[in-house]
């Protein structure tokens, strides 16, 4: 079992706050912290810390974040060996204002890997024979995204594609290169042009999304749960209900429990499971990648709600 990761590396730099500010409003902050973070990296270490070999190729830059972001990753198990470190630019950065419901707002400097080209993904393609998903996200540049999942597509490698951070229009030749498409509701309402918060909207959405050339539409709805539609089954599966802290990376921990589960041989529902069950531990913790669960914390959660 191995899977590779093309995407982005951050840090984060992480402050709470009773709520989340309104246009010009100055707030008193509760903490600040800082996080090692990134669609791309929160992934791979959703991955290796559920077990499955995992390697993930991208771009840092060339200050004081670099090291600690590799170092992170490399302590995770994550494979390193193919990050290009960028002379020209900074890592990238993630501001994140947490409130007390664990709600947030983001705001992200891509850095490095705003850099994210050709020279990346021709790495990349070396990696990919033999790997069973590639996982990919939006915070690199799209021409980059796209070029990887063709490379995936000739070497017989499921593409599995988050849409974040939300865009209103995706280059319709990706839709057709992509296995499995993971918007939440807010990235699902930009892609398909309507409102995506209920269940019937969610099915709605992902009809659409299989349309314009996608294999399965997952639809997450937060703590509604998540709508699963592909050309031959359809499912709606009721979230996990948890004590909300943080929702960072909720949804990267999704998409490697997913993947994970996939990689296990296991069937789509069970994935869709995995992955509400991941994202459902991350949202428990603060931080990105310090909230991700491990296997064996996984697997007991799994006992206690899945099989009781």
């Amino acid at each position: 079992m191995s899977i590779i990761v093309f995407g982005s590396i951050n840090i984060d730099l992480v402050a709470t706050a009773p709520h989340l500010p309104m246009s010009g409003e100055t707030l008193l902050g509760n903490d600040f912290f800082k996080a090692p973070g990134g669609k791309g990296a929160n992934q791979a270490v959703a991955l290796t810390k559920l077990g499955i070999s995992t390697e993930i190729v991208g771009r840092v830059g060339t200050q004081s974040f670099s090291e600690e972001l590799i170092n992170y990753l490399q302590t995770a198990g994550v494979k390193t060996d193919n990050l290009f470190l960028d002379q020209t630019v900074s890592s990238g950065v993630a501001i994140i204002i947490v409130d007390n419901a664990g709600e947030n707002q983001i705001v992200v400097i891509p850095g490095a890997n705003g850099n994210v080209d050709r020279q990346d993904v021709e790495r990349l393609s070396q990696l990919l024979p033999g790997k069973q998903a590639l996982l990919l996200q939006l915070e690199i540049p799209i021409p980059a995204v796209i070029a990887a999942a063709q490379e995936a597509q000739k070497a017989g490698v499921k593409v599995i594609l988050d849409p974040a951070p939300a865009q209103s229009e995706l280059p319709e030749q990706l839709y057709s290169l992509v296995d499995i498409l993971t918007p939440n509701q807010i990235e699902a309402a930009q892609l398909v042009g309507f409102p995506v918060n209920t269940e019937d909207s969610a099915k709605k959405a992902a009809e659409v999304l299989l349309q314009k050339g996608v294999r399965c539409a997952i639809v997450k709805l937060g703590a509604k749960g998540v709508y699963c539609c592909t050309p031959s089954e359809s499912f709606f599966m009721p979230a996990f209900s948890v004590k909300t802290v943080d929702t960072t990376a909720a949804g990267d921990a999704f998409n490697g429990g997913l993947a994970a589960a996939l990689s296990e041989g296991l069937s789509l529902r069970q994935a869709v499971i995995w992955g509400s069950a991941a994202g459902a531990l991350a949202a428990t913790k603060s931080g990105a990648q310090p909230s991700l669960p491990d296997r064996n914390e996984f697997d007991q959660f799994l006992r206690d709600r899945v099989m009781n």
